[in-house]
């Protein structure tokens, strides 16, 4: 019967090279005050034993977890996965942070909380306790949340907050989403649309009032008809996405496209535009923010606004750990880049 490998440890390392458990850690770290002939002993017994730290290691030699939290919303989330309708935001999120995190020798913890709830602060508090992150990253909505920003702040945690546009304290990333949304709607006006429908997302989220600006300005802009009633409110579900719909195609006079602020309300008003036997794009052309993979697959693809979810969090993770080691970074609020991807959803209106 084959013999297991013994599993090299810190232990090990610093019974070989003759030092403590203490010393071998800050040889990893690059800590202070270990002298030169110290560490050449104990790099050669790592190398000689084939040693890989561990995150235990590691902070034992000071003060730093090599942890990041991500916080994400426990009802969305939970919503999204059970539902299997094809987003990929969570995965696009982790995606960005781990990689970046693998890059620096750090991990990313991944924690589902409800922003609404009275125990909102227990629950953060309890995860802060048993991991002791070196930094947070917040999605949206929690970094418009001053309940949770007050309490990383006043515990002294670094924290990003992806989407949030505000100021407050922490690192402010996004994409510009007023920019983004005036984009689409000069796609649609550069079509030859002068009833451009809006739907709106949720008004907790920072982002969806932002959207609502750009779709605003670029329609002024553009000279086209600004009319309150072609804004129709939705929260980002596809439930509030077809009622929105309906509510715009009742009008007398219609919309000839239908931006809407997500994929699940764009794909619910393609749905509601087949059910009136309308033809997209033919008599309805529709844009999407988003960019989630089952958006490519619909019949016509829809055209979409693609978010940088993972350069964001990539983002995220790198200013917090910068930050960790004592380098100075700014706290001007980072910007990343967009794309519109034109599909087969638009195109110009029947005269």
């Amino acid at each position: 019967m084959p013999t297991r490998a013994r599993t090299v440890t810190i232990k090990h390392v610093a019974a070989e090279a003759g030092v403590s458990l203490q010393t071998v850690s800050r040889v990893i770290n690059d800590g202070p005050n270990v002298r030169d002939a110290v560490k050449e002993r104990v790099r050669e017994a790592i190398t000689r034993l084939g040693y890989v730290p561990s995150i235990a290691a590691r902070r034992m030699g000071g003060s730093r977890s090599y942890l990041l939290l991500a916080l994400n919303d426990r009802d969305r989330t939970i919503e999204g996965w059970r539902s299997g309708d094809g987003t990929d935001w969570v995965d696009q999120m982790l995606l960005g942070g781990m990689l970046e995190c693998a890059e620096h020798d750090y991990r990313m913890i991944f924690e589902l909380v409800d922003t609404h709830s009275a125990h909102v602060e227990r629950e953060i508090s309890s995860a802060l306790s048993a991991l002791h992150p070196d930094g947070v990253i917040l999605t949206p909505p929690h970094g418009d949340n001053p309940e949770i920003t007050e309490l990383l702040t006043s515990k002294g945690i670094p924290f990003a907050r992806i989407g949030s546009t505000g100021e407050g304290p922490g690192f402010a990333i996004s994409m510009d989403d007023s920019r983004a949304a005036a984009a689409a709607t000069e796609h649609l006006l550069g079509l030859g649309h002068h009833r451009i429908g809006f739907i709106t997302g949720s008004e907790e989220y920072a982002l969806s009032a932002a959207r609502l600006d750009g779709y605003r300005a670029a329609v002024r802009a553009g000279g086209a008809v600004e009319r309150p009633d072609l804004v129709a409110p939705g929260d980002f579900t596809f439930a509030s996405g077809l009622a929105a719909t309906r509510r715009l195609l009742a009008l007398p006079e219609p919309p000839t496209a239908i931006l809407a602020s997500s994929d699940q309300m764009a794909l619910a008003a393609l749905e509601v535009a087949r059910g009136a036997g309308l033809d997209v794009p033919g008599d309805l052309s529709i844009v999407s923010f988003d960019d989630t993979p089952i958006v490519k697959f619909s019949a016509p693809s829809l055209t979409a606004i693609r978010q940088p979810i993972a350069a964001m969090t990539a983002r995220a993770a790198e200013l917090l750990i910068r930050a960790t080691t004592g380098e100075a970074v700014g706290d001007e609020p980072s910007v990343l880049p967009f794309d519109l991807i034109v599909r087969g959803s638009t195109a110009p209106p029947r005269r």
